[in-house]
């Protein structure tokens, strides 16, 4: 069960990475059906609205959470909604979790969890390779896209580190999208004045925040109490690779060289760090 809970949150996050750039990128699915501040604003919203109606459903628990982290889950959103108007689902996948897993890392490092020769060579490769994906040059990505991403993947990262001891994960998580949500009031205003957004573009909106991340955090949740820490960190390495598929398979994207040699590399690297990590903390 455990298994399967992981593949199905894993897949809503990659989806949220191919929702959001079908309906803003343009597609043969939503060729730019929505502008981006409808988009986060409705993603927010709709998903505020359907962890509360979980919560209802689990005896009507009031939801926790705290404004600090409401506001890095605005942050990231609204960032990671207008990095896909300039970065393709797999590319913007990559980056998003290559700059979480940095911004993670490099705070443990700044509280003094120093770490050890094996990591410090994982971290250097996956470093090297994100490095080389950005620099200028044939096929690279927009650089504008990619430090919007890097913004939202350190954003996501600080939401997660403010989340580690909470009480309750879905309780958290239910208040901080509801004060998420109060950010969005501004975005709805920017949404009906300059933007616009179609039946489609709303309707993949309502999907990434109902399904992709109310359910989809929800059910990871319900997962990761069944995961030691290095397997929950490692089991989320595999979104960008669901990504780069479905945007091959679903978006038309084509992936290149470069992509797929700077992903496995970056990918593996993380890796590495994560399974010395998990030696020392035996050890």
């Amino acid at each position: 069960m455990i298994l399967l809970l992981t593949v199905v949150a894993m897949v809503a996050f990659a989806a949220n990475s191919l929702l959001a750039r079908a309906a803003l990128g343009g597609s043969a699915l939503g060729d730019g059906a929505i502008d981006a501040a409808s988009f986060t604003a409705i993603r927010l919203m709709s998903g505020a609205l359907a962890l509360a109606v979980i919560m209802a459903a689990q005896g009507g628990r009031r939801p926790a959470g705290s404004w600090g982290s409401a506001l890095c889950l605005f942050l990231y959103a609204i960032a990671f909604s207008l990095a896909y108007l300039r970065l393709g689902a797999a590319t913007g996948a990559l980056v998003l979790f290559a700059s979480v897993q940095a911004s993670m890392i490099g705070w443990g490092v700044v509280r003094r969890q120093h770490p050890s020769v094996g990591e410090l060579a994982g971290l250097a490769v996956a470093f090297s390779a994100f490095v080389w994906l950005l620099l200028p040059g044939l096929q690279a990505p927009d650089p504008v896209g990619a430090v919007l991403m890097i913004a939202a993947g350190v954003a996501w990262g600080a939401y997660s580190l403010r989340g580690r001891h909470v009480a309750s994960a879905l309780g958290d998580t239910a208040g901080n999208f509801a004060r998420a949500a109060v950010f969005c009031v501004p975005l709805v205003g920017i949404g009906v004045w300059l933007g616009h957004a179609s039946l489609g573009g709303v309707g993949m909106a309502v999907a990434s925040g109902v399904v992709a991340s109310g359910l989809g955090y929800s059910i990871w949740y319900r997962a990761v109490a069944g995961l030691r820490p290095i397997q929950a960190a490692s089991v989320q390495l595999t979104v960008p690779v669901i990504a780069a598929m479905g945007a091959v398979l679903l978006l038309s994207e084509v992936l290149t060289v470069r992509l797929v040699v700077a992903g496995l590399c970056i990918l593996g690297g993380v890796g590495v760090t994560l399974v010395m990590k998990g030696r020392a903390v035996r050890q």
